[in-house]
């Protein structure tokens, strides 16, 4: 069955159109492609949107789900167009047949989704690999490189991925009898369906090895430990995702390998707070500074990079300076962000007698 599209927006089901639009723009910019999201997630995001913002179409999903969705406009991958389901619904149900809908979804999805049209690359495609770091906020101001040891598939040694042991003879699939495809039936509330699918027992090759590889089984790949660099931009976010092309599992019989996702996870900082591109600190300043004023140093994530602020006569405990070009470099695009410094007078609990003194002579001034 389709995933819920209102829970992946993150939305109720009486959400209004505003907030479906808000909340379509607040995740396709979080799990966008170019900016290091997920582009699984971003493909599913785009899908809902299509269909919730869409009033004809949200309606028809809410009254039959995903398993319709835009059947009622399109009819069937096949082309019964018009077909009115909410007639045929009704119908069925004075028939008395209304339980079936119970197995529509499988219906729908093993005739006119996971079986109809899969090409051969599809089955022998390696499975996609998810993986988790962390990184401390300092890493994030320079291009990182890591190196990673997974334990995958990997194209088998032995027969170089295509599943046969060295030197056999390659012969015609009895099953599809050389097509790579198989005919299957069901019957339905529809009628008998026939459709294609990939040959399960050569997986659309048409051919098989009289003799599979000794090693991999006669599926082409092997597992074992591999070790994978990947360089982690500066300016990454916590939660953003890396994809490495092709690193994933390699695919069955030299079919193509799935993908590495790398999500990256920033440590917090005990004295900065990130937000997006700019750095917020909070610095303490002697009171004969906040009065005078004076130039102080201020924590800074660079190693041996002093960073000066000149404080202003007459600065009050919580003023916020902004120091530019000094936070996080920006993932998308050039520049850097910005430092935001705020500083509070320090009050001291305990003074020298010549300080108290000091203190009674300014009060006599009127300070």
């Amino acid at each position: 069955m389709s995933e819920d599209y209102y829970k992946i927006l993150g939305v109720s089901r009486d959400a209004s159109e505003i907030d479906i639009k808000k909340a379509f723009r607040r995740l396709a910019h979080q799990h966008h492609p170019d900016k290091g999201g997920d582009e699984k997630m971003f493909h599913k995001i785009n899908e809902a949107y299509q269909v919730l913002s869409n009033k004809k179409k949200r309606k028809q999903y809410d009254q039959f789900g995903g398993a319709f969705e835009g059947m009622g406009q399109g009819g069937f991958p096949g082309g019964n167009a018009g077909f009115d389901f909410g007639s045929f619904r009704q119908e069925a149900q004075n028939a008395g047949r209304a339980s079936n809908f119970d197995n529509l979804g499988d219906i729908f999805e093993e005739f006119f989704g996971a079986g109809m049209g899969r090409r051969k690359d599809d089955i022998r495609r390696g499975d996609d690999i998810q993986i988790d770091t962390e990184v401390d906020l300092k890493d994030v101001l320079s291009s990182q490189k890591r190196e990673f040891s997974i334990y995958k598939y990997e194209v088998c040694s032995r027969c170089n991925g295509t599943g046969a042991e060295p030197g056999v003879k390659i012969k015609q699939c009895p099953t599809c009898r050389g097509e790579g495809q198989v005919q299957q039936m069901k019957k339905t509330i529809f009628g008998t369906i026939t459709h294609s699918t990939v040959c399960p027992a050569c997986g659309g090759e048409g051919k098989i090895p009289e003799k599979v590889c000794n090693v991999c089984k006669g599926d082409g790949r092997v597992k074992k430990d591999e070790k994978i660099a990947v360089v982690i931009p500066a300016g990454i976010d916590s939660g953003q995702v890396l994809k490495i092309k092709g690193a994933g599992d390699a695919g069955k019989k030299n079919g193509p390998a799935g993908d590495l996702y790398l999500r990256v996870f920033v440590k917090k900082h005990p004295i900065f707070e990130r937000k997006v591109d700019d750095l917020y600190t909070t610095t303490q300043i002697q009171f004969s500074d906040a009065v005078l004023g004076g130039e102080i140093e201020i924590p800074s994530l660079e190693n041996n990079k002093e960073i000066f602020l000149k404080v202003p006569a007459g600065t009050i405990s919580g003023k916020m300076f902004r120091i530019s070009n000094k936070g996080i470099p920006r993932f998308s695009s050039y520049g850097m962000g910005d430092l935001y410094v705020k500083v509070k007078v320090n009050t001291p609990k305990r003074l020298t007698k010549k300080q108290k003194n000091l203190l009674k002579e300014l009060r006599k001034e009127g300070l």
